[in-house]
């Protein structure tokens, strides 16, 4: 819930036009959550989701193995 709360204080005490989210790895689903609800709950009929990007990051972990996560961004703005 913080994190949409942020979203909705950004466009609403803030004066932005637009917010992006990002997410990787396991963290995805809530990025989505956030988006939809920031959207459809809370900012209804004043913003709308923008560009949704995919990728993935790969980098060594701890051990030295490459390791691929996926990542998001998600943009809403103002319509």
């Amino acid at each position: 819930m913080n994190y949409v709360t942020g979203v909705v204080m950004q466009f609403t005490t803030q004066g932005a036009d637009e917010v992006v989210l990002k997410a990787r790895g396991k963290f995805i689903s809530r990025c989505v959550d956030v988006a939809e609800v920031s959207a459809k709950r809370f900012l209804e009929n004043t913003v709308e989701v923008n560009d949704i990007v995919i990728n993935s990051e790969e980098f060594k972990n701890d051990e030295g193995r490459d390791i691929r996560v996926s990542t998001i961004e998600i943009g809403i703005k103002k319509k």
